[in-house]
């Protein structure tokens, strides 16, 4: 995963505009600091949001009981990278049966991997609320403005 600096310098905007009027006056020392420092914190935002996503995925492997090689697995891989899902993009994404995409689904959502959040019959929607949470958590620290 590639965490874009941006994600560091969001913390502090000030800061890093105040870098800029110095640069254009000549001096380069405050933004190439500022910039440094923001590749740090952007750094370890990154692996705080890793290790979130693998913890994550440790407790899913508690949760659920099934086969090393079923099906449920690699939802629970593809709900990592895509954390609100149908039943139609699990069939595309894993090549997926939609029987074999329902009862992946339905385990998931049985362990508390996932919840329905659509209230339909017919295509519904399913969300891993620890992935939104960790992605939430990783705005937050970038200082994302609501």
């Amino acid at each position: 995963m590639t965490v874009p600096v941006s994600a560091g310098l969001l913390t502090d905007t000030t800061g890093y505009f105040d870098a800029l009027t110095a640069f254009r006056a000549g001096d380069a020392d405050a933004i190439v600091t500022l910039m440094a420092e923001a590749s740090f914190t952007a750094i370890a935002n990154g692996r705080e949001l890793v290790a979130d996503l693998t913890n994550a995925r440790a407790k899913w492997q508690q949760k659920v009981h099934a086969r090393r090689d079923a099906i449920v697995w690699k939802v629970a891989d593809l709900l990592l990278k895509q954390p609100v899902v149908d039943s139609a993009l699990v069939q595309r994404a894993l090549d997926a049966t939609s029987a074999n995409a329902g009862r992946a689904l339905r385990q998931l959502e049985d362990a508390g991997v996932i919840k329905e959040f659509s209230d339909k019959k017919r295509n519904r929607l399913w969300q891993a609320p620890e992935v939104l949470s960790a992605l939430d958590g990783f705005a937050a620290r970038a200082g994302r403005r609501g």
